[in-house]
């Protein structure tokens, strides 16, 4: 008897149909439960899905092509090289980069090399490590105590110097001699372009400091290929003359695409005069985020700067940016000599970002159709609280299900147990 009624049970289940019974409760927990949660729908499709997201757009990134033009002087007056005036040729290093370039703002010279034989520098590397109690940094400076070949270039006789030896960290080729340094000291003698670059101190305040007040102009073109839409960040309503003396400010010259690099580190929070003296990469962000379901003149460009290399105090090794190249030419015996310069300066990297977005009706029928799908959860929500966490539960149930048997009559789900209501 029991292996039929479950087969029945199993029939019922495998061929019963269920519908949804419209039942109408006047109960204010559950309705103002049901409201608020179709509310909070709603708000989250129209603030979140709609205006901030724009969902019901298609979407494209931007494709970005960028040129800049520096332009400025600045007078020195050094030992080395008296009276000079620093052009654009000169402290723009290359004349074009690849979404960047390079304004020189500090140097070490080092004048008349050439091909022949010289004490090596001494070494003015330092070992520096943090105590354990103290938590300070201590460096120390003279370590030969700690026999390591590769740092130590000083000698005592000839056995100490290898010839043929090159020294990864040396400036050239030792020849197998020891000469004097100095007075007191000896080093290894070395083939290399002599007299060597001694770089252990930087003019302060740097060379070219007045290189704040050089300009660029930066010249910015952009398309998005999926809808046909190209524009310059040189906008319709600027002209020559506009141009010409124009400088990018914030509130009076928003859209001037000249920038005074001094404004630029201010903006960043940057001071220009230190930055200036060991160097440092700085971000120049071009934002092109685009509703191209309004107008064509309100996509405009926002400008905005930031430093991007590191300037931790508490991890400074090895700051700022700098690199070495030199001049040549040859001298009155027409031998080949050369200007060695290290440079310090500020590398400026053009970033362009942007999506632009259009309606479509794709993305818009699929955000519809998850919008209802959020909302035909609200019942489902509200029918869980309704027979699960309100007192009246069991009176609910009765009427919310309801078993229609064969003969037409409906009985309700929780009576299933007796033939009728409250009969065996």
């Amino acid at each position: 008897m029991g292996c039929k009624n479950c087969c029945n049970v199993c029939l019922q289940c495998l061929f019963g149909y269920e519908t949804n019974v419209m039942l109408v409760i006047n109960n204010k927990t559950v309705g103002a439960l049901f409201r608020l949660i179709q509310l909070l729908i709603i708000a989250y499709v129209a603030v979140y899905v709609c205006w901030i997201q724009r969902a019901y757009q298609d979407t494209d990134s931007v494709i970005s092509s960028v040129s800049t033009k520096v332009k400025g002087n600045i007078l020195t007056n050094s030992s080395i090289e008296g009276v000079h005036v620093w052009d654009v040729p000169e402290y723009v290093i290359p004349p074009q980069g690849e979404n960047s370039f390079f304004v020189l703002t500090n140097m070490i010279l080092t004048p008349g090399q050439t091909q022949s034989k010289c004490p090596e520098v001494r070494s003015n590397a330092s070992i520096c490590f943090v105590h354990f109690h103290t938590r300070r940094e201590c460096c120390i400076t003279n370590y030969s105590f700690l026999q390591i070949p590769s740092e130590v270039t000083k000698c005592e006789s000839v056995s100490d110097c290898r010839e043929g030896h090159n020294e990864v960290h040396g400036n050239g080729v030792q020849t197998g001699h020891c000469v004097k340094y100095s007075d007191t000291i000896k080093t290894c003698e070395v083939q290399a372009w002599c007299p060597l670059e001694n770089d252990t101190i930087i003019p302060k305040p740097a060379l070219l400091g007045a290189a704040e007040d050089f300009t660029v102009l930066i010249k910015n073109s952009i398309q998005y290929p999926k809808f046909n839409f190209r524009k310059r960040n040189i906008l319709h309503h600027i002209n020559s003359t506009y141009l010409k003396n124009c400088t990018f400010d914030r509130k009076t010259n928003p859209h001037c695409p000249i920038f005074r690099l001094g404004n630029m580190l201010t903006e960043a929070g940057e001071d220009f005069s230190v930055m200036a003296l060991k160097g440092g990469i700085m971000g120049i962000f071009i934002d092109w985020n685009c509703d191209l379901d309004f107008p064509e003149r309100f996509c405009i460009p926002k400008y905005s700067f930031s430093r991007l290399d590191n300037k931790n105090p508490e991890n400074n090794v090895a700051p700022g940016y700098n690199f070495r190249f030199a001049k040549y030419y040859k001298n009155n015996e027409n031998i080949e000599t050369r200007t060695l310069i290290k440079a310090f300066g500020i590398r400026f990297d053009v970033i362009v970002f942007g999506m632009a977005g259009k309606f479509n009706i794709v993305p818009t029928i699929v955000n519809l159709g998850a919008t209802l799908a959020f909302l035909s959860l609200v019942t489902a929500v509200c029918n869980w609280v309704m027979l699960t966490c309100m007192k009246d539960r069991d009176y609910y149930a009765k009427h919310k299900f309801i078993h229609l048997n064969q003969k037409g009559d409906s009985v309700p789900l929780s009576s299933m147990e007796t033939t009728s209501y409250g009969t065996p």
